[in-house]
């Protein structure tokens, strides 16, 4: 079925006609509702009876729908024009991989640059469980700015995460039949075990990668013959006819990575893309700093003695060299850190700027960057040069959260929208380095290593970009690793390994070369290292210093306080100080204190509740007459519950127990509060019940050795929702009985992902909840008692979900920031409409729970605030900082 120009599809309107292939027609369109340009892929409506295509189509669509990677082509949405299903996508602009081979073989740093941006989207997706099963140029494209995108998911299929199964993993319930027995990919291409219709796993990708790879290098296909009978043949039984058969010349190192690709036995080749990645980034990092010859030709080298006595004297030299330089850069820095005086500035917010924070000063001790909201709402990364008056923004910069800088102070990365970029500084535009997950600060080494905080443990990946690789591992006790910070060798560095108790708080030291790591000392707080030894993290709300010797990994002092209160960001202990090489502080002082605002559905503020505290989780009561909020200490750990009554504007304690509690519900008639309690010193964290007038004692509901958080009361009364952290670290919805015998049982759970946050909708058939399964939090509905059906609501990250009253609307926060609403309706099925935002909440403290609560008619919302946020109180300065530790 060929579409004319101007036909609608929904909201997308044909342009042109752009290209066709056996899996239909692709037409230039435009996206009227958010004005771009997309490519929209046609399945004839002569084959959407085919049982074999559709599916294929289909599968396209949901396998290359989950996927996030610069590498791979963006699946924006799927639908059905005249029974003929179509697949839009981003619109590229460039040439096609065939295109490009066809007048020849590549450049061998052409070709290395473009597999290893191959070899990274294979990564991505394989890390997904997702295996292309058709790799070839025709299903690759290079873009104008050099990005090549891999495209057709057609054939790929969902592996099993077990190596005992063969059959296909369902895709939304359907089987799709591309079981072992049958051949399919494209001949030429093929995996041997894809000749001998095997079931296949990741590693099929490569060797349709080493094929592609030969043909970048050598100008011709690897297993070409006369019929496809004889091209099946030789990839099961000949190899490749070597490069010195033809007109390239080809480095050894680089030959031996293709053909480990095309190993006939899956076992032996590369096991992993993420392998050959590194493996081609080895080869491309030595290729920008050495001529052709030494480039990839290492063997090629002159072994003779005078190039190994050459060798030695330039050694001895750089040795001597190294010693005086040491030297004198000790005599300098003792002189700058502990002669100069200590000097103290105070750098003022932009004029019509809000919220500054993350301020991160570079190594060389002369720029400061931080985050800020313009006059428009908007949230960007702000410079200062130490000697100038003014503070710029730095453009393309939107979102952007936890600024770190490289090494030579010549970069800043950041993270937006699940995203780790880099920017140049002066001048530079945005990079996308890598997707991210859950993130918790990082830092960059001299050699261009990038490490980053997760929920699984630390990340590494090289400034250049490419798929993330786990460092370290969580224990089983530990929730995520965050703020990691290189010490002075660039291979170890200090963490915190973030948990669910106070007591498995630590921080902890590791190293590059291994997954594993120490403990240092218990702490709650991100950690950073500041010559000439020390580290400086928070404790009790103050900036202090240890003395630490980098060398023997030890702490060797006694505790010093620096600053007596520092800022608090984010929600995982984001305390806000940086420190430079040069002895040079940066820290925005402030508390814990938040303050109760209510605002309209369009942002406009209201009016406020009470004074202003360490409020972090808070709860409208059934009738919207009075709220209960958690507060909490100077570490960020829960310490009482609160009520506040709106009619006479008073709040009283609710619980007085010397152990945290926190995490208040409501009961739905409102007369009692469940929260959660570590009073029981058990390790974990318990479920209490008390009556909402404050009267009588607490009783206690739901213990066990998990740390427990009551989510969500049913209106009719009969059952509870909480979170459950178990050993493994892994959020879980669990549901109990609150109309007789409590009967916890766990709803939802994976040993992989989290899933948090449960709220029951007002018909208590449906409950809402967030889950991080696709790399990121996102919100979703299932049905109630949980079966198989279940819808996404979110679209590029949400947390916090709320039902309305009347069960008409759903809220919840989006990842920049933003209360967005979903129009819904319940009944035997669920239907949702597209989320829409209401209003920025920037200054919303969030410490983990529930930081804003919806009235009953969805009109009014209460939001806990930063109160430093809304005071724009001054950035501070402090050079040659150890100065300060001589006067205590």
């Amino acid at each position: 079925m060929s579409l004319a120009s101007g036909t609608k599809l929904g909201r997308y309107e044909i342009r042109s006609k752009i290209g066709e292939g056996g899996m239909g027609e692709v037409y230039r369109a435009t996206d009227q509702k958010l004005n771009r340009d997309v490519a929209i892929k046609v399945l004839p409506t002569s084959l959407a009876t085919h049982s074999d295509r559709l599916h294929r189509f289909e599968q396209e669509a949901q396998a290359a729908g989950t996927l996030n990677h610069p590498n791979i082509l963006a699946v924006y949405d799927v639908g059905v024009h005249e029974n003929a299903p179509y697949v839009v996508t981003e619109l590229l602009e460039g040439e096609n991989f065939r295109e490009l081979l066809s007048t020849g073989s590549l450049p061998a740093r052409k070709a290395i640059d473009y597999a290893t941006q191959i070899a990274r989207g294979l990564a991505a997706a394989h890390e997904k469980n997702i295996i292309h099963r058709d790799l070839k140029p025709d299903n690759l494209f290079i873009t104008k700015d050099e990005r090549v995108k891999i495209l057709d998911f057609g054939l790929a299929k969902l592996s099993q995460p077990t190596t005992d199964e063969v059959g296909q993993t369902d895709i939304a319930t359907r089987k799709v039949h591309t079981d072992p027995g049958t051949v399919m990919g494209t001949v030429g291409y093929m995996s041997p075990e894809q000749v001998r219709a095997k079931s296949v796993d990741h590693r099929s990708d490569i060797f349709s990668f080493g094929t592609v790879l030969y043909e970048m290098l050598s100008g011709r296909r690897a297993f070409q013959r006369d019929s496809a009978i004889e091209t099946l043949n030789a990839i099961l039984k000949e190899e490749p006819a070597d490069f010195g058969d033809t007109d390239s010349n080809i480095a050894p190192a680089l030959e031996r990575v293709m053909f480990h690709c095309l190993e006939k036995n899956p076992d032996r080749r590369f096991q992993s893309a993420t392998d050959v990645v590194f493996a081609l980034e080895s080869l491309s990092g030595v290729t920008s700093h050495r001529s052709q010859q030494t480039m990839i030709g290492s063997a090629t080298l002159s072994k003779d003695r005078s190039a190994k006595r050459e060798r030695w004297i330039w050694a001895t030299a750089c040795a001597l060299l190294f010693l005086l330089a040491s030297a004198f850069a000790l005599r300098y820095f003792f002189a700058s850190t502990s002669d100069k005086p200590l000097v103290k500035l105070a750098l003022a917010t932009p004029e019509n700027v809000t919220f500054p924070a993350n301020i991160t000063i570079s190594p060389n001790g002369q720029l400061v960057t931080f985050v800020a909201t313009d006059g428009n709402g908007k949230r960007h990364l702000w410079l200062r040069q130490l000697d100038s008056l003014k503070a710029e923004p730095l453009p393309s910069t939107d979102g952007a959260s936890e600024p770190f800088w490289s090494a030579d102070s010549h970069f800043i990365a950041y993270f937006s929208n699940h995203k780790l970029f880099k920017i140049e500084i002066p001048g530079g535009r945005p990079q996308t380095l890598c997707d991210v997950g859950e993130h918790g600060g990082g830092t960059w080494n001299r050699d261009g290593v990038i490490l980053f905080g997760g929920a699984q443990g630390l990340y590494r990946v090289f400034a250049q970009g490419g798929t993330p690789a786990l460092a370290t591992k969580v224990s089983p006790k530990e929730e995520a690793h965050r703020w990691p910070y290189f010490l002075p060798d660039g291979r170890h560095f200090v963490f915190l390994g973030d948990a669910g108790t106070t007591e498995d708080h630590h921080i902890r030291v590791g190293t590059l070369d291994s997954q594993e790591s120490e403990i240092l000392f218990g702490a709650i707080s991100r950690i950073v290292y500041s010559a000439p030894g020390y580290l400086l993290y928070v404790n009790q709300g103050a900036l202090v210093a240890v003395p630490f010797n980098p060398s023997s990994l030890k702490v060797t002092g006694e505790v010093a306080t620096i600053e007596e209160r520092i800022a608090e960001v984010g929600p995982n202990h984001e305390f806000d100080f940086s420190v430079s090489e040069t002895g040079t502080i940066a820290y925005k002082s402030g508390g814990y204190n938040s303050q109760l605002t209510w605002y309209d559905r369009t942002g406009k503020k209201l009016g406020t509740v009470g004074e202003p505290a360490s409020i972090v989780v808070l709860t409208l009561s059934p009738d919207d007459k009075g709220a209960a909020a958690g507060f909490v200490d100077a570490d960020g750990r829960a310490s009482d519950v609160w009520i506040y009554d709106f009619k006479r504007g008073t709040s009283s304690r609710l619980t007085f127990d010397p152990n945290g509690d926190g995490n208040p519900i409501w009961s739905p008639d409102g007369t009692k509060i469940v929260f959660g309690s570590n009073r029981q010193n058990r390790g974990g964290i318990d479920l209490f019940e008390k009556a909402a007038s404050g009267t009588g004692e607490e009783k206690l509901v739901l213990q066990s050795n998990d740390s427990k958080y009551p989510t969500s009361w049913s209106r009719d009364g009969r059952f509870l929702l909480f979170e459950d952290w178990g050993p493994q670290g892994k959020g879980e919805i669990w549901v109990t009985n609150m109309s007789g015998t409590p009967d916890p049982k766990p709803l939802l759970q994976s040993p992989v992902f989290n899933q948090t946050q449960g709220a029951f909708s007002p018909d208590v058939h449906f409950i809402s909840y967030s889950s991080d399964e696709s790399g990121r939090n996102e919100v979703y509905v299932q049905r109630f008692p949980v079966t198989s059906d279940r819808w996404p609501i979110s679209s590029g990250g949400g947390f916090q979900p709320m039902w309305s009253a009347n069960g008409h609307e759903l809220f919840y926060v989006g990842y920049d920031k933003k209360i967005m609403a979903v129009e819904v309706k319940v009944g035997k099925t669920f239907e949702s409409g597209i989320p829409h935002a209401l209003f920025d909440v920037t200054s919303m403290k969030y410490l983990g729970g529930n930081s804003y609560a919806v009235t009953s008619d969805g009109q009014r919302f209460l939001i806990s605030s930063s109160v430093e946020a809304d005071q724009s109180s001054p950035m501070n300065i402090v050079q040659n900082w150890t100065a300060s530790l001589k006067k205590k």
